[in-house]
C-alpha cells in the first residue's frame, strides 16, 4: 500500500466517522416520534346529558394532541343527538367526499339531513351517506358519566351499516 492510498483511506474513514457522528443524532431526532407507541384518545367532556335531544346539535370541544414534536389544542366539533330508543351518539361533521364541513338542516331541499355545501353530499341523522359521498360520517366513541357526555376516539360509523 502506498503512502498516498494510506492517507486517502485514513482521511476518508475519519470523514465518514465524523459525518456519521453528526447524521445519526439528526436521524434519531426525526424518527423518534414515529417509534413512540400510539395512545388511545382521552375522553373529553363535551356537554351535559340533559341538553341532548333527538335533533342533532353541534358542540365544540378542545383536545390535546401531539404531532411528533408539536403539541397543540385544536378545537373540534361533534354533532350529538339521541336516536328514537334514547341512545346518545356523536358524529364528526367532516364530509367523506372531500372533507368539507356538513351542517344539519341547512338546505331546505334536504330536510332533516346533514348537508355538505361544497358538492351536495347529504346524510341521514345516523350519518348514512345518501348521495355523492362514498362513506357515512365518522362516529365518535361516547360515554355518559355523572350527567355529562364524553367523546373519545373517532372511528367508522357503526350506526349506518
Amino acid at each position: 500500500m502506498s503512502r498516498r492510498q494510506f492517507l486517502s483511506y485514513t482521511l476518508g474513514g475519519a470523514t465518514a466517522f465524523m459525518g456519521a457522528g453528526m447524521i445519526v443524532p439528526m436521524l434519531r431526532f426525526a424518527v423518534d416520534p414515529v417509534l413512540q407507541p400510539k395512545t388511545e384518545a382521552a375522553w373529553v367532556k363535551v356537554v351535559e346529558e340533559t341538553k341532548i335531544t333527538e335533533t342533532p346539535a353541534s358542540f365544540k370541544f378542545k383536545v390535546h394532541q401531539v404531532d411528533g414534536w408539536w403539541e397543540s389544542d385544536p378545537e373540534l366539533e361533534a354533532w350529538i343527538s339521541k336516536d328514537k330508543a334514547g341512545n346518545i351518539f356523536a358524529l364528526n361533521p367532516t364530509c367523506k367526499h372531500l372533507g368539507c364541513t356538513v351542517d344539519w338542516n341547512s338546505n331546505p331541499a334536504f330536510k332533516d339531513q346533514y348537508y355538505c355545501p361544497c358538492h351536495g353530499a347529504h346524510y341521514t341523522a345516523d350519518g348514512k351517506n345518501l348521495a355523492v359521498a362514498p362513506l357515512p360520517l365518522d362516529q365518535y366513541e361516547l360515554k355518559t358519566e355523572n350527567g355529562f357526555v364524553y367523546v373519545g376516539q373517532l372511528g367508522p360509523n357503526k350506526r349506518a351499516q
